[in-house]
């Protein structure tokens, strides 16, 4: 993918930034990062997945959802805001060859791609949630959103691992 010259600047400038520098060139800070990153990823998608598993009517059928959901996704969020602060820092240390690559690309786009279905979900979804809160089946379009979730998230994590396997 080509980049306007603008972007190729900004990720050029991000790579040359003290920080950036720093996790690059430290033998030992970037595999620190990358450990906070995968364990932050780790708790992100297995929050999630708590919560998609109910919508899907497969597990914790004894809880509400609106319960689960209120209980859970503040561990998520937390969790997220570490995955992003972290893959941003190891994104920086070599951003134009990340942002060059195929899977790292994939990756933002299933994430991107989740966050909407998540959006969608919380704005139309729980609409309803009255109806089947409790219920151990929940209607069709939360067993969609509950499907695609997992769907989305797995090809984000999948994509994430390929990153460093193809970065040349």
């Amino acid at each position: 993918m080509i980049f306007p010259a603008e972007l190729e600047q900004f990720l050029k400038w991000l790579e040359t930034t003290p920080i950036a520098e720093t996790i690059r060139e430290n033998e030992i800070l970037f595999p620190w990062i990358e450990a906070v990153h995968v364990l932050a990823i780790v708790l992100v998608v297995g929050t999630i997945s708590i919560i998609d598993l109910r919508l899907l009517g497969v597990a914790s059928l004894d809880r509400a959802a609106t319960r689960l959901m209120r209980d859970v996704l503040p561990w998520t969020w937390g969790a997220f805001v570490i995955a992003a602060i972290t893959g941003s820092l190891l994104f920086s240390s070599n951003a134009p060859k990340y942002a060059h690559n195929f899977f790292f690309q994939g990756k933002m786009v299933f994430l991107v791609a989740a966050g909407l279905n998540m959006a969608i979900f919380h704005v139309f979804g729980l609409r309803s949630v009255a109806r089947w809160d409790t219920a151990p089946r929940p209607p069709p379009a939360a067993r969609t959103a509950g499907a695609a979730s997992l769907i989305l998230w797995v090809a984000v994590v999948a994509f994430g691992r390929w990153i460093g396997f193809t970065l040349h």
